[in-house]
């Protein structure tokens, strides 16, 4: 479980040796495309993987399969090109664990109940609200947050995306 794994620091750093194993064997991020560091595999060739891995009782993913599944691809399809240099290779590495801020106390992952806060100040933003069920957030370097930003929007909409460095002070 995640829970034991983000607990667990020998397991940790064995998890984190495999995730830069299948980086450097070109088999982490077989659905990314090459420009950004991945394999460029298509579904055939990803199923075959997942198959013979599988096969052999090999662990599928490293330590950072948030970033790789789902935060990665975000910032390569609505990330600019700064984003993409800054973060992608990162997460490939293992250098920067990821996990995300999704859901919270009394809302689960009813993301439409959302009540975290987040307002500009100057080039900045200051949230305000919690997080609860972070997976690999005691792990994590950077966090995707979701808050609310114009809360005068109907209750699907007004929310942002934000990344935030782990290490930022609150």
């Amino acid at each position: 479980s995640s829970a034991t794994l983000a607990g667990d620091d020998d397991r940790w750093q064995r998890v984190l040796e495999w995730h830069r194993r299948l980086y450097k064997a070109g088999y982490l991020a077989l659905h990314w495309p090459k420009e950004w560091g991945g394999a460029g595999a298509g579904l055939v060739e990803q199923s075959i993987y997942q198959d013979e891995a599988l096969r052999l009782g090999l662990p599928l993913y490293g330590a950072n399969q948030l970033a790789i599944d789902r935060i990665g691809p975000t910032l390569m399809f609505v990330g600019n090109d700064e984003q993409r240099r800054r973060y992608l290779p990162k997460m490939l590495t293992g250098e920067e664990i990821w996990c995300q801020g999704y859901s919270e106390p009394n809302a689960g992952s009813d993301l439409a109940s959302l009540q975290t806060r987040a307002v500009i100040d100057g080039d900045d933003f200051i949230i305000n609200g919690q997080k609860v069920w972070t997976s690999m957030a005691q792990r994590a370097d950077w966090q995707v947050l979701l808050v609310r930003t114009d809360p005068s929007a109907p209750r699907h909409k007004g929310i942002s995306y934000l990344l935030v460095d782990m290490h930022s002070p609150g």
